[in-house]
């Protein structure tokens, strides 16, 4: 099994964790946790309630660590944010009631203003064939699309790094094969978080986390194997079910 990679050398343009514990009242996530994060496809796979949320959430800065520190490069592409994070649930990231607008709110972010930012919004959603969703209400899509709307606003808000916690899970699999064909030309640093395996074997680097400590890092075919031997092993002793309860954010 691949041995964890757990040494942060200092860099400012390297993603770190160094030294990390996160407390959720009594509730203790992670303890000393070390990472350093400087390859451009990482993949995070484990159990519900691993840990793979909460690490996100902290890198993105939803939440502070109790110790230790988080370090993201410091910004984006012309001033964009360093980081940006798409949820597993689209209804907790939308905020805007159409397309356009939410798109806009990307931009914006980024110094435009609104009257421009929503030319630019519309103008590229056409370049992209997606003229037609410009002022489709968001509320009116199916799951699916709304979790491409998230995707598109974290495109066009372009930050340094992407954070994607199960973006698989509400989609079909023409939409499966697109978002991993998009994740594929994306020029930014990805950090993806997944119970389908076969979206991550490939990467150069597959983080597997247990009760919030790292059990195996390295080579993506490799961790996959090791992870998913280790339940097979667990569902023939009868310990723990193949089909856990869906992760709620932040687990």
């Amino acid at each position: 099994m691949p041995a964890p990679n757990n040494t942060a050398t200092a860099s400012p343009d390297v993603l770190q964790l160094q030294d990390v514990t996160l407390r959720r009242g009594s509730q203790l996530l992670f303890e000393n946790l070390t990472l350093s994060l400087r390859e451009r496809r990482i993949g995070f796979i484990g159990d519900n309630g691993a840990g793979k949320s909460s690490l996100f959430r902290l890198v993105c800065g939803l939440e502070q660590p109790s110790a230790g520190q988080v370090h993201v490069p410091a910004t984006g592409a012309d001033g964009a944010r360093p980081v940006g994070m798409m949820f597993q649930n689209p209804d907790e990231q939308w905020i805007f009631p159409t397309v356009e607008e939410e798109l806009a709110l990307s931009l914006t972010g980024r110094g435009l203003r609104r009257r421009e930012a929503l030319v630019q919004a519309r103008q590229w959603l056409s370049a992209r064939g997606l003229g037609h969703w410009a002022e489709r209400a968001i509320a009116s899509l199916s799951q699916g699309q709304r979790q491409h709307v998230c995707w598109l606003s974290l495109l066009i808000a372009a930050p340094a790094v992407l954070l994607l916690d199960e973006p698989f899970a509400s989609l079909d699999l023409p939409g499966q094969l697109l978002l991993r064909q998009e994740i594929a030309q994306a020029p930014q640093q990805v950090l993806l978080s997944t119970h389908q395996l076969s979206h991550v074997r490939d990467f150069e680097r597959v983080i597997w986390l247990e009760a919030g400590r790292v059990r195996a890092d390295g080579p993506g075919a490799q961790v996959c194997a090791a992870y998913e031997a280790e339940v097979m092993t667990r569902a023939q002793a009868g310990h723990g079910s193949m089909n856990g309860p869906t992760e709620k954010a932040g687990a």
